[in-house]
């Protein structure tokens, strides 16, 4: 810039490069020096059972969970739902299904049933046999009481086409499946309801 020939033109192109060094310099210190504010933040973490595709997942309010007691009756209600909402699923009754389910888990159990139709099939689970129930945790949110229990059973599980015949499955054998169900309720009162369903390795 100060070779031979620059003379003034060579000054004002040195004052052109000192004011980008200043912009550049500072926009710099804006742009990394606020970054060791959020040093350490987590990302929010999502719902622990991540659902039957989305379908269901609890509400995840500001306020702190608190832990939600769970009786003998309760468990009773959660046995029997298995059985009940496994019975309206084979009869294709979504109807039924609209008392024992979340809005969203209702929708997803028929578009799986119409997904089903669709091929020209049909799954029929029968003869269900409720081996065990673990509470996974409890809690109470945003005026509602959630449950996640984890339910082992086995069962017949097959899948036929539309004139009965098996196309999927085995009808002497049965299946043995453990899944993760949460139950959502009123705070303290009304009937639990099915929110979300998580598979689980076998």
């Amino acid at each position: 810039m100060f070779g031979p020939g620059m003379g003034g033109s060579g000054f004002l192109g040195l004052l052109i490069q000192l004011a980008l060094i200043f912009f550049i310099v500072r926009w710099a210190i804006r742009r990394f020096g606020g970054m060791g504010g959020n040093a350490g933040a987590a990302a929010p973490s999502g719902n622990p059972l991540g659902g039957m595709a989305g379908a269901g997942a609890p509400p995840q309010g500001q306020a702190q969970p608190v832990g939600v007691a769970i009786t003998a009756a309760d468990y009773q209600a959660f046995q029997q739902a298995l059985i009940n909402i496994q019975t309206a699923w084979s009869q294709q009754d979504v109807r039924a299904m609209q008392h024992m389910a979340t809005p969203e888990m209702v929708s997803y159990f028929n578009n799986q049933l119409s997904a089903l139709a669709s091929r020209g099939a049909r799954n029929v689970v029968s003869d269900i046999r409720f081996e065990r129930g673990d509470l996974v945790e409890s809690w109470r949110e945003n005026g509602f009481d959630y449950a996640t229990v984890a339910m082992r059973y086995s069962m017949i599980d097959i899948t036929t086409d539309m004139t009965g015949r098996v196309i999927e499955g085995d009808p002497s054998n049965r299946t043995t499946v453990t899944e993760l169900w949460t139950f959502v309720r009123s705070a303290g009162t009304g009937s639990w309801l099915l929110s979300a369903i998580q598979q689980t390795p076998r």
